[in-house]
């Protein structure tokens, strides 16, 4: 077991349906790294799947209910934060908060139905729900945690093996940071979060233009060409900007980038292009490594591209740029052996 930290942070925690399944070593990582840094998570009770990116394109009162239910779960564990390590769920949660807290323009002799006759969407969730929908639970990123509430320099300090050597390409993807007035989080064309927590684990982030391009997303299904045409696209710019690995902060983008890996290289070859081989580890499977955690505990044999060559690769580069700079450094006692300049002199 890992020693936690001492307590420093408590929220509700909702892990979405992708990290019970194809994504489980998100969640599991998520969890050790909170551990590490002294963030307590308290799993909300009875959670249900939040509606995700399908249930708003059927009904969006259904899909308000859905993540409303958990939202009231959320505040049965006493904590008006919840944290999700997923961004469509955050999306889905912020969505419904947002709709909720918006004013109407009441009938003053129908409570609960707008000017004109229609009821309010609060009024038609509560329906669904059978019960007074929420008020006080807020959905926040596990990223915003991380970098905002535990802090950078926190995260820094607690890093036992840097990953230094290893060349990051920081992929947010296209909801993480957007639309910014739902989401409120970081810079929605050039987010920094990331950015700044790998670079507190160690590693050398690259300049990676495509760090919020979408990677094709659910259209892996109804339109694999899609997906295929973008994400080759981000692989193509990362291996352009020297990354070795991507790093993503999506179940969803790690899928169509790692999982889908074969059917990405089969475009690309066929449009005369390359094979891609850099692995897309989850941050928090990279941040659990410059942790020190054990590796049991971030699931790194759940990628499909291993992580192994890469930090290997890294590692090689690390000391060999360390040799060469001792190389550089004087012999000692060299300096001391040298006469002291005269005053206005220059030294030899």
């Amino acid at each position: 077991m890992i020693a936690p930290a001492p307590e420093k942070l408590t929220l509700a925690y909702y892990p979405g349906c992708s990290q019970t399944g194809t994504a489980a070593e998100y969640d599991t990582s998520a969890r050790a790294c909170c551990a590490a840094l002294g963030v307590t998570l308290v799993d909300v009770p009875d959670w249900t799947c939040c509606g995700s990116t399908p249930a708003h394109t059927v009904d969006h009162v259904l899909a308000g209910a859905l993540a409303a239910r958990n939202l009231l779960q959320a505040e049965l564990t006493g904590h008006d934060r919840v944290t999700t390590p997923c961004p469509s769920c955050l999306a889905a949660l912020r969505t419904a908060s947002l709709h909720l807290a918006e004013v109407a323009q009441p009938d003053k002799e129908s409570p609960g139905v707008s000017e004109g006759g229609n009821e309010t969407f609060r009024t038609r969730v509560e329906r669904l729900l059978d019960r007074p929908a929420p008020l006080r639970a807020t959905a926040v990123s596990l990223l915003q945690v991380l970098t905002e509430d535990v802090g950078i320099a926190a995260i820094a300090a607690a890093v036992k093996t840097p990953l230094t050597g290893l060349r990051v390409a920081p992929y947010y993807g296209c909801i993480m940071n957007r639309p910014p007035g739902l989401m409120a989080f970081d810079d929605p064309e050039n987010p920094t979060a990331l950015d700044r927590l790998l670079t507190a684990c160690g590693a050398t982030v690259v300049d990676f233009p495509f760090k919020t391009e979408c990677c094709g997303a659910a259209f892996g299904m109804p339109r694999l060409d899609m997906m295929q045409r973008l994400s080759a696209r981000i692989l193509g710019m990362a291996e352009d900007c020297g990354a070795d690995v991507i790093v993503v902060a999506c179940p969803l983008c790690q899928m169509n980038l790692d999982l889908r890996r074969g059917q990405v290289n089969a475009f690309s070859q066929h449009q005369g292009g390359k094979n891609y081989a850099q692995p897309v580890p989850y941050f928090t499977q990279l941040l659990g490594l410059a942790l020190g955690l054990p590796e049991s505990y971030l699931g790194l044999d759940k990628l499909v591209l291993p992580l192994g060559p890469a930090l290997a690769a890294a590692a090689k580069r690390a000391a060999e740029a360390e040799k060469a700079q001792a190389a550089k450094a004087p012999p000692k006692g060299r300096e001391a052996d040298k006469p002291a300049c005269k005053e206005d002199a220059p030294c030899a």
